[in-house]
């Protein structure tokens, strides 16, 4: 009795490569799926992400409050929060937000005096009330162009880093400002600079 053949039949060789061809089509999608997926979750992060630094506050230079300014300065003594007059709870409140929690003033030489402007702005519907603002160290000074922001204002705050008033040659330094503020929602900011200070002028 003759054998027969093990060779696979022409619908099975069409299959196969039906089969194949699918497989080389999927992966290109699958590819541009994934890249897709990572490009939204990145404009995610850098739009939306709660930890994000910037938040684009776009203001007029009209909206800029010049009233009761503020020199702060380092001094000792724990937050006095506890001190703040909040507005009452069931009446409108006022909403803070700043333009960066952070900014980097790059390499500067050791005896640098470098300056930033962080933007304080109440998106609130009640002003906002600067109740008391200190600096980290004593190397750093924060003005304040007001101290009250009525709603839909801004203020602006010049961060000061003196490089020279310490020994800091050849380290990295973060120096911060501390704002206690009326914002129920957000009674304390800290605004965060950084230098990475030369050894050599």
């Amino acid at each position: 009795m003759a054998k027969r053949s093990s060779l696979p039949s022409r619908q099975s060789i069409r299959e196969r490569a039906r089969n194949r061809r699918r497989k080389q089509q999927l992966l290109p999608t699958l590819i541009m799926a994934a890249l897709g997926l990572m490009l939204v979750a990145t404009a995610w992060y850098f739009t939306a992400a709660p930890n994000s630094t910037q938040t684009g506050i776009t203001y007029d230079p009209a909206d800029v409050v010049y009233d009761e300014p503020l020199h702060a300065i380092h001094e000792m003594g724990g937050p006095t929060i506890n001190q703040i007059a909040f507005l009452p709870k069931n009446g409108p409140q006022p909403m803070i937000i700043v333009s960066e929690e952070f900014y980097d003033f790059g390499v500067i030489g050791p005896s640098d005096v470098v300056s930033h402007d962080f933007v304080i702005a109440n998106l609130g519907e009640a002003s906002l009330t600067i109740h008391r603002a200190y600096t980290t160290c004593g190397c750093t000074t924060a003005d304040f162009s007001s101290t009250v922001i009525p709603p839909g204002k801004v203020a602006i705050v010049t961060m000061t880093l003196d490089a020279g008033y310490h020994d800091v040659r050849g380290q990295t330094v973060r120096r911060g400002i501390i704002i206690e503020n009326n914002d129920p929602k957000n009674p304390q900011v800290e605004l965060w600079g950084q230098a990475t200070v030369r050894s050599t002028p």
